[in-house]
């Protein structure tokens, strides 16, 4: 017995030290050669400041709608609403989602809404919607701006992220980042 508890006494030690400290610190060194230190990417727009990687509640017309929360967009609360696709009160929120964008968005048919105007992230704070979800909104917006489709289509076309190298993830468009460019192109 004593030839097995000391090595993982040994062992635990060693790993304690490694993921409380020696690796905390890599990361953390890591993190100083990013842009802005690790801390994210922030954008002055109308004097404040508006993290890029942490999403924002965007649900007036003239603007194009960001993905639902599950945490209200509150980064110390990370987390999403933890229900799955058969509880009713989490189908409830969902039908009430889409009646609100059918409403705000006449001419739109409810097979055309994508799933992430609908529901929330993981998180609750994705940054992003598809350029499906962008696409959608395009007759609202040209309404309430007066703006011709053609040109908010082309300014989604500018504000898409394409994969990384080309072959992981989805087309995205930073909600943030649209909309700033949105508000620029009067």
């Amino acid at each position: 017995m004593k030839k097995h508890i000391l090595p993982a006494i040994k062992l635990t030690a060693v790993m304690i030290l490694f993921f409380t400290v020696i690796y905390p610190l890599a990361v953390w060194g890591i993190a100083q050669l990013a842009p802005n230190a690790g801390k994210g990417e922030i954008i002055e727009h109308k004097g404040k400041k508006h993290y890029v990687n942490i999403g924002q509640s965007f649900t007036e017309d003239h603007y194009f709608w960001s993905r639902p929360s599950a945490v209200d967009y509150n980064a110390a609360g990370s987390g999403g609403s933890n229900k799955g696709p058969s509880n009713e009160e989490y189908l409830a929120e969902v039908k009430a989602r889409i009646d609100t964008f059918l409403l705000h968005n006449p001419g739109v048919d409810k097979s055309d809404i994508p799933v992430d105007l609908v529901t929330a992230s993981g998180s609750g704070l994705d940054p992003n919607i598809s350029v499906q979800a962008a696409k959608v909104q395009v007759q609202r917006i040209a309404k309430i701006r007066g703006i011709e489709k053609l040109k908010l289509n082309q300014l989604i076309d500018q504000q898409t992220e394409k994969p990384l190298w080309g072959i992981f993830g989805p087309e995205k468009i930073n909600v943030l980042k649209l909309n700033i460019a949105l508000d620029e192109l009067k």
